[in-house]
């Protein structure tokens, strides 16, 4: 990979990169990539963490752009956004790809 490329990473890849950089929100993204939309009460019962640091790492993932919410009644269902993780993954595959020729030379 050269220099230039790493100069495109948008600002919205660097953002969803450190969202993802937390335990409880890679375990919702987790949850949700597993079991598909999820009512915020189903995702309370499986996260260690109280109603109001959920309702925090939730927003952080929205705001990043990886997840979506859906009011249902006084609920909200949360989803992947789709496509959101396409540009990190092409990112992650490069370096992956990038680190492997490195190790050969």
């Amino acid at each position: 990979m050269n220099d230039s490329k790493v100069l495109e990473l948008s600002v919205d890849v660097v953002d969803q990169l450190a969202a993802l950089a937390d335990s409880v929100r890679l375990a919702i993204v987790q949850q949700l990539a597993t079991y598909g939309t999820q009512c915020v009460c189903d995702l309370n019962t499986h996260a260690q963490v109280s109603p109001t640091k959920l309702s925090y790492h939730l927003k952080i993932l929205k705001d990043a752009g990886l997840i979506r919410g859906t009011r249902r009644g006084r609920w909200i269902d949360y989803a992947l956004v789709p496509g959101a993780f396409d540009e990190m993954a092409g990112i992650l595959h490069q370096l992956g790809r990038a680190t492997e020729k490195a190790a050969l030379s």
